[in-house]
C-alpha cells in the first residue's frame, strides 16, 4: 500500500486471536522498501522498519501514529535504512547506547542474578557497600567511573571508614568491572568496559596493607574465659560458643545448625552450608556429645541454638559477649574461638591432613591429599586430643602425664 495518512485512517482493525490475544496486522509500504505500519486489534497503530541486516531480520519500531505523522515516520524510515546500507545495525546501536548508561547499581542487579550461588550474607555485604561505599556513584553510569576517582575514593574510604573497609570496597568494584567486560557488549560484540579501573589501586601500589587478624584465646586465658561464659545466664549463648571452641566451626555454620544434621548415636555432626559448598561432618568428642544431648533433652525446635529472631536461630550476641570481655579482661570474636581451635590442634601435631579435614578446607592443588581418604571415625581421635587439651586448660580435666619422680642428690658426710 502507499503509506498516506488517509489510507492509514482506514486501515481495518483485525479481530483478537483464538485465545484471546492481541491480533495484528502488517502493511508495506510500495515506494520505501522495508517501512510498514502495524495495525493491533487494541486500534493501535505503529511506524516500523524492517530489514535484512546481515542475514537476520530486524524489526525497528519507529513511534505510533498520533504521536508521529507519517511524514516524520517515514523520514525517520529512510534513516534508518539508510544506516543500514552504510553497514550499521541501529538496533544493535541503540542497544549499545543504552549499555553505555547502565548505572553501578544496575550492574550490581545483572551481577546478582547472574551469580545465583552467592550466599544471603554475601549478597548483604555486597549491598552494603554499593549503600555505603558508592552511595554517590550507585546511580551513574559505569562507564563514568574513571581510574583517578577509583584512587581517590579508595584513600577516602581509608581515612574515614578504616583500609580494610576501603579495600573490601575496591574488590567489590572490581568484581563488577570483570563481570561488566562480558556482559555489555556495543554492536560489533565489542566489550563496552575495556579497562578495570580499579587496576590503578595495583599499579600504584596503593592497596592498603592490612594484617590478617591472628587474635586467639592463650592457653593460660581458657580457665579464666570459661568461668566468664559461664557466669552468662544464656545457656544458648553458652553452649553455643563453648561448640564454636570445641569443634572450630564458622559462626554461621554453628548458629544454623539444625538437629537433624546432629547424630547422636553415630556421635557425629553434619555441616551443609559451608563456606567452600562442601558438606562437612564431624565427629563429636566426649564433652560434645554431652553438651548436644543436655540440649536436645532441654530445648524443642528445628535449630540447635533456636532464637526469637527473625531468621529462627541465634544471631551473634556482641552485648553478651561484651560482658564476658569485661569481667575477665580478654579480648575475643566469634571467630578468634575458631582460630583458636585451630592453634591447639597445630601445637597437639595433628597432621595436616587431619586438620584440614577438621577445618573443612579444601585440599585440591594438593597431590598427595587426592590419595589420603579420611573419614570421620579417623577425625575422632585428633578431635578429642584438641577436646582434652581443652578442657585440661580450662581445669575440668586433670592431666594424665604421670610425673617423673624427685631424684634427690647425695649429700656428702664427712
Amino acid at each position: 500500500m502507499n503509506i498516506i495518512k488517509s489510507e492509514v485512517d482506514s486501515l481495518p482493525i483485525p479481530a483478537k486471536g483464538n485465545n484471546g490475544q492481541t491480533g495484528q496486522k502488517r502493511y508495506y509500504d510500495d515506494k520505501l522498501k522495508g517501512f510498514g505500519v502495524r495495525v493491533t486489534s487494541g486500534g493501535a497503530k505503529t511506524f516500523f522498519v524492517e530489514k535484512l541486516v546481515k542475514r537476520k531480520l530486524r524489526r525497528m519500531k519507529i513511534g505510533r501514529y498520533g504521536e508521529l505523522t507519517v511524514e516524520q515516520a517515514r523520514k525517520q524510515a529512510q534513516i534508518l535504512l539508510g544506516q543500514i546500507a552504510s553497514g550499521l545495525d541501529p538496533l544493535a546501536e541503540k542497544r549499545a547506547d543504552k549499555m553505555r548508561q547502565v548505572t553501578l547499581k544496575e550492574v550490581m542487579a545483572d551481577y546478582v542474578k547472574a551469580r545465583k550461588s552467592l550466599k544471603p550474607k554475601t549478597l548483604y555485604d555486597y549491598q552494603r557497600v554499593l549503600d555505603i561505599a558508592f552511595a554517590n556513584w550507585k546511580s551513574k553510569p559505569l562507564i563514568s567511573i574513571t581510574k583517578d576517582k577509583v584512587a581517590k575514593l579508595h584513600e577516602k574510604l581509608g581515612q574515614e571508614r578504616g583500609q580494610a573497609y576501603a579495600n573490601l570496597a575496591m574488590r567489590v568494584l572490581r568484581a563488577l568491572f570483570n563481570f561488566s567486560a562480558g556482559q555489555y557488549e556495543d554492536s560489533e560484540g565489542r566489550s563496552l568496559i575495556t579497562d578495570n579501573p580499579v587496576k590503578r589501586l595495583s599499579q600504584t601500589r596503593a592497596w592498603y596493607r592490612v594484617e590478617r587478624r591472628q587474635t586467639f584465646i592463650k592457653a593460660h586465658e581458657l580457665g579464666y574465659w570459661y568461668a566468664g561464659v559461664q557466669n552468662l545466664k544464656n545457656e544458648t549463648l553458652r553452649d553455643y560458643l563453648l561448640l564454636i571452641l570445641f569443634t572450630g566451626l564458622r559462626r554461621q555454620e554453628a548458629a544454623k545448625l539444625e538437629w537433624q544434621q546432629v547424630d547422636l548415636k553415630a556421635k557425629t555432626l553434619k555441616v551443609t552450608d559451608t563456606k567452600n559448598r562442601e558438606s562437612h561432618t564431624l565427629p563429636l568428642s566426649d564433652y560434645l556429645y554431652e553438651l548436644l544431648s543436655t540440649r536436645k533433652k532441654n530445648t524443642s525446635g528445628d535449630y540447635v541454638f533456636a532464637s526469637t529472631s527473625e531468621s529462627g536461630y541465634i544471631v551473634e550476641p556482641r552485648k553478651q559477649m561484651a560482658k564476658v570481655i569485661k569481667e575477665t579482661e580478654i579480648q575475643f570474636t566469634v571467630h578468634d574461638l575458631r582460630r583458636t581451635f585451630i592453634t591447639i590442634a597445630e601445637s597437639l601435631d595433628i597432621p595436616a591432613y587431619a586438620l584440614k579435614r577438621l577445618l573443612n578446607h579444601k585440599m585440591t592443588n594438593d597431590v598427595t591429599a587426592g590419595y589420603i581418604m579420611l573419614d570421620v571415625e579417623r577425625l575422632r581421635k585428633p578431635m578429642q586430643m584438641i577436646t582434652d587439651y581443652l578442657l585440661l586448660q580450662m581445669g575440668l580435666k586433670e592431666s594424665t602425664i604421670i610425673p617423673l619422680p624427685v631424684v634427690q642428690e647425695k649429700q656428702n658426710v664427712k
